[in-house]
């Protein structure tokens, strides 16, 4: 996970992976905002059956826009949904994976 600038988002949000399609990795941004306390960020990925396949955080995080990467090389072709939950805030996105 990489803290990006130190500006402090005025919400919560999930970005739209970039790039969708991807192959075999794609970034993941996502802003928790100013006035949130320290709260357990979890983001996590889903194939379509609903399996989780991979755990991107899982840790506690200040106010911050952060963002990750997915290397999906060891993974196929193929539909996964990845699911921020922080605090009370939960969203859940598509992206697609080609290869």
């Amino acid at each position: 996970v990489r803290q990006l600038g130190t500006e402090l988002p005025a919400g919560f949000s999930l970005s739209q992976n970039y790039p969708n399609p991807f192959n075999p990795e794609t970034k993941i941004k996502f802003d928790i905002p100013q006035g949130s306390s320290v709260a357990q960020t979890f983001l996590a990925v889903y194939d379509i059956l609903g399996k989780q396949v991979a755990i991107l955080v899982n840790q506690n995080l200040q106010p911050g826009a952060y963002e990750v990467n997915w290397n999906a090389s060891d993974f196929p072709s193929g539909v996964y949904f990845y699911t921020l939950k922080t605090g009370d805030y939960i969203q859940t996105r598509k992206m697609v994976l080609i290869k």
